[in-house]
């Protein structure tokens, strides 16, 4: 994620797909922090591609701004035309330079394992977050999960990014040295999961384990002082 890219998809009306795919699985994610009250909070999406999470967190959470970042052009068009009256900054690139101690609150959905200097990016969010600031960074795709050899092929063939391997203890490590004091759950989606044979999962039972069972959220504070 180090140079910005057209589109995320080599199929155009995949992200579309994509972002109705994400809504319930956001809600849910939104519904597990902790933090309830943004009202006074600065919110930062990371890789936010067409800003359908931040959209979801002011209707449910107001927030005071918040900025949505993404490597893909298009995307950010989309989340720009898509905003509407929301207090919402989008920008296209990968870096935070600039942005010191600025967010109370960042997210990032699926983007980790994107990502090929994670230390860097690990180095940049932590300047970013203010002093008790907090990190939630979700990702099923890692080498943790079974389905990952097909996955990570499926990914190279559907999309204009390059994947990177990486297992739950790894993010783990990089977040620790970061400066994170680190912790983190299973998603466990509670929700009910469409059947879509889509080539993601081989059979429905890998779907119904991957929202319950595989997928990570992490929870990554910076201490205070």
């Amino acid at each position: 994620m180090s140079k910005t890219i057209t589109t995320w998809y080599v199929d155009p009306d995949a992200e579309d797909r994509m972002a109705d795919g994400h809504a319930p699985i956001w809600r849910h994610l939104i519904d597990l922090m902790a933090e309830r009250d943004l009202s006074q909070k600065a919110v930062l999406d990371f890789g936010c591609n067409q800003g359908g999470l931040l959209r979801h967190l002011y209707a449910m959470r107001p927030f005071r701004k918040a900025l949505g970042i993404d490597i893909a052009e298009q995307s950010i068009a989309r989340a720009e035309a898509l905003k509407g009256n929301l207090p919402v900054q989008h920008a296209v690139g990968a870096s935070l330079e600039g942005w010191v101690e600025e967010f109370d609150l960042a997210i990032s959905h699926e983007v980790i394992y994107l990502i090929e200097d994670i230390d860097a990016h690990a180095a940049d969010i932590f300047k970013a977050l203010k002093p008790g600031g907090v990190y939630y960074a979700v990702t099923g795709c890692h080498t943790d999960n079974p389905l990952w050899p097909k996955w990570r092929e499926l990914v190279a063939k559907r999309t204009n990014t390059v994947v990177q391997d990486r297992s739950i203890s790894d993010y783990g490590r990089i977040f620790a040295k970061a400066g994170f004091e680190v912790s983190g759950r299973k998603l466990e989606f509670d929700g009910f999961i469409p059947f879509v044979e889509d080539g993601w999962t081989p059979d429905f039972a890998d779907a119904l384990n991957y929202y319950t069972q595989t997928k990570i959220v992490f929870r990554l504070v910076k201490r205070p002082g």
